[in-house]
């Protein structure tokens, strides 16, 4: 019986994705996959005849990445021409599977070539597949995203993140530092990413030999070295 529900759900998220969210055609086999393997992964490691066991939650790569989903969403364009293929993108991310992700979004950006956030996505994806390392092709990514929106928030964020990940810290608090500047004082994503400049700043010095920045200093600001005694 617990199976027969199972799949009753998986066929109606399936229907939910292709005629409430309007999955193009071509991302079909895709969407079928990523629920299959969701389904397979249960099969092995579901044990739905036990009693609840909850335990209090693990921080894990997934569950950053989920978080990161979430940042470029509430960046985004909700409405935007390429919400429906961010939303089979982001599920086959959340699930690592990310070359796959890669995949459908190379198909999205042909299709609608000046979706910035189809964009960020596609650099997020590709950055992902290698690991979190920064790849050409993602940069690129990034890069056509900020050409497509320059005031949009998620290019430089993300391509900042993805330098800071692969050691150019240098070059990630550059655009850390001028996305701030013009970040409004009211935006959600302000307070995260003034922390994750204050983070960067206490690593870049930590590479350098040199103390940590004052914790009064404007992390819009380049770090400014005490003065030799």
């Amino acid at each position: 019986m617990t199976w027969v529900v199972i799949l009753a759900i998986a066929v109606l998220v399936f229907a939910g994705l292709v005629w409430v969210f309007k999955v193009p055609r071509v991302a079909w086999e895709l969407t079928a996959a990523a629920l299959l393997f969701g389904l397979a992964g249960y099969a092995l490691q579901g044990h739905p005849g036990l009693a609840g066991a909850p335990k209090a939650p693990v921080e894990n790569q997934h569950i950053a990445d989920a978080e990161l989903l979430r940042q470029r969403q509430a960046m985004g364009d909700k409405f935007g021409q390429g919400q429906s293929w961010l939303v089979v993108a982001d599920a086959l991310s959340r699930q690592g599977q990310f070359r796959a992700a890669a995949d459908l979004l190379g198909h999205a950006v042909r299709e609608h070539p000046d979706d910035a956030d189809l964009w960020v996505a596609l650099g997020n994806a590709l950055t992902g597949h290698s690991d979190g390392m920064i790849s050409p092709a993602a940069q690129f990514a990034f890069r056509r995203a900020a050409a497509i929106d320059p005031n949009h928030p998620g290019p430089p964020f993300f391509f900042g993140l993805a330098l800071a990940q692969s050691g150019h810290l240098v070059e990630a608090r550059a655009l850390w530092a001028g996305l701030l500047q013009r970040t409004p004082p009211d935006a959600p994503y302000r307070r995260d990413l003034v922390g994750r400049l204050a983070r960067l700043d206490e690593l870049i010095a930590i590479s350098e030999g040199k103390p940590p920045p004052s914790a009064h200093q404007d992390p819009a600001q380049p770090p400014v070295a005490p003065p030799d005694r």
